[in-house]
């Protein structure tokens, strides 16, 4: 599936494209499925910088190693990865075949069906990484903005059984018995005015923490919320605006409070990933960590997959399936 041009989901072509030649450093991988991303949109739109077309988009996928110059990577072996330039600096996971740096490939060793392991890579290690940078604790008191959202779900999921205190946001009030059945122990409406109000009619405290997807000016009324010394970590741009306009540190932050951030990016950095997600599959395996998977497309169908995130009615993970002749 190809992106000659930026624009809606009609841009998205489905052709025959050969078969990447492996090479060293590199691994050519069977993708199996793939799960749909927000920033994939952005790409699609031409609204994420440097990235020259035409392009095949996909920032994570889940597969096996077709074909491999390295010995520790032989034929038939299970992997996911996500990040590190895929479909942005070279070709990523919308397809049948794609071709990727051995060094970002994190093995997979479960018997979960490939369009569950394919909801994991990208929104739990995401979530695991913001969770972590905020240094949550039994007892704390986390808000998560955007908690429908497949990295929203993902943090629900993680702090199931760990003693939290959850209140989580939406805009749309028929998602709202989703997200109690998911873990939320309090449910916040955002209409997009602020919510530090309502979060403080739940905690008059505010929050300890907060997990922000949102972005952009939300960061600044996240910041609202916050007890003494509390954090935000603004982990996603689901708002689309890349930065925060007007932005005044010594105003915004109040004092004694954390504003941090944690990125996808670091996946692929600091060889953390690897036991993470074995630790995550493990949960989920054993049933004490959920993965919510909103629907499931074949390839041949990503422009509605997009078509149908970007209207904002799923819960969780979009998932791609790909069928192998």
């Amino acid at each position: 599936m190809t992106l000659q041009s930026p624009g809606g989901p009609e841009k998205l072509h489905l052709c025959d494209v050969a078969r990447p030649e492996v090479r060293e450093g590199w691994a050519l991988i069977r993708v199996m499925a793939l799960g749909l991303n927000r920033s994939e949109s952005l790409t699609r739109r031409g609204l994420s910088p440097g990235v020259a077309l035409p392009r095949i988009l996909g920032i994570e996928c889940v597969g096996v190693v077709e074909d491999s110059l390295d010995p520790e990577l032989p034929r038939g072996t299970a992997v996911a990865a996500a990040m590190g330039g895929m479909g942005r600096q070279f070709d990523g996971s919308y397809a049948e075949y794609t071709l990727l740096p051995t060094a970002q490939l994190i093995r997979l060793k479960s018997d979960l069906s490939w369009t569950t392991l394919a909801a994991i890579p990208e929104s739990y290690l995401t979530a695991h990484g913001s969770l972590e940078t905020l240094q949550l604790r039994p007892g704390h008191r986390l808000l998560i903005r955007a908690a429908t959202s497949s990295v929203g779900m993902a943090a629900l999921a993680l702090t199931a059984g760990r003693g939290i205190e959850v209140a989580a946001t939406t805009r749309d009030p028929g998602k709202a018995g989703a997200l109690r059945a998911h873990g939320a122990d309090h449910v916040v409406l955002d209409g997009g005015t602020g919510i530090r109000d309502a979060v403080r009619a739940v905690w008059s405290n505010g929050a300890d923490r907060v997990l922000d997807l949102v972005g952009g000016t939300a960061v600044l009324d996240s910041l609202a919320t916050l007890d003494a010394g509390g954090s935000v970590c603004n982990s996603g741009i689901l708002s689309d605006t890349w930065t925060i306009p007007a932005f005044e540190p010594l105003e915004d932050i109040p004092s004694g409070a954390t504003l941090t951030t944690f990125s996808s990016s670091e996946i692929n950095r600091g060889g953390w990933s690897q036991d993470a997600l074995d630790s995550i599959v493990r949960r989920v395996e054993a049933g004490d960590c959920r993965v919510v998977i909103d629907r499931i497309f074949p390839l041949e169908e990503l422009a509605a997959a997009h078509q149908h995130m970007e209207a904002n009615r799923a819960i969780g993970k979009v998932v791609a399936v790909v069928h192998h002749p």
